[in-house]
């Protein structure tokens, strides 16, 4: 599931991918009354809606159930903060690496992961705030270091070398 915004200029931006598990939605429990983003599934999933009132009350009788969902918005918020600082200090190449390490959920116990099938070069340059040939010029290169690799059915596959081009300077 990708969470996108759009510019009156036409210009759009993903601003996150959302997994298993995951809320989207949530600011009607604030009373924001417009969203001011758009969810689109970019693979087949199931989706499970709760009515805001419902919502309310398990949060309020079901501790449980609340602390997973502030702990979900703690890390969401944490994130967007980590997003923010790199968009503001970090070159084009340091964001690319720094989205797809997220996107192959790096720091897992294997060496390569395979980041979701349905993110392809044009959805890359969306989250980094880039132009789609600029990603593929890093895509290339980080391809001939040996920090990605496509798959023979197209998927792509992160090396955790590829944290290096984070941690340089």
């Amino acid at each position: 599931m990708k969470r996108e915004v759009i510019s009156q200029q036409g210009k759009e931006a993903i601003i996150a991918i959302l997994g298993a598990g995951e809320f989207f939605g949530e600011g009607c429990l604030a009373g924001q009354p417009l969203r001011i983003s758009t969810a689109m599934a970019v693979s087949d999933c199931t989706l499970y809606r709760i009515e805001k009132a419902l919502m309310v009350r398990l949060l309020h009788e079901k501790h449980g159930i609340a602390e997973l969902f502030i702990t979900h918005l703690l890390s969401r918020n944490i994130r967007f903060e980590e997003d923010l600082v790199d968009q503001l200090f970090n070159s084009t190449e340091k964001r690319l690496a720094r989205i797809l390490l997220l996107l192959a959920h790096f720091g897992k116990e294997n060496r390569t992961e395979t980041v979701h099938p349905g993110i392809n070069q044009e959805h890359l340059a969306q989250m980094v705030g880039a132009t789609r040939s600029r990603v593929s010029y890093f895509m290339n290169k980080f391809r001939t270091l040996g920090f990605i690799d496509y798959t023979h059915n197209g998927a792509l596959t992160v090396n955790n070398g590829l944290l290096s081009v984070i941690l340089s300077e």
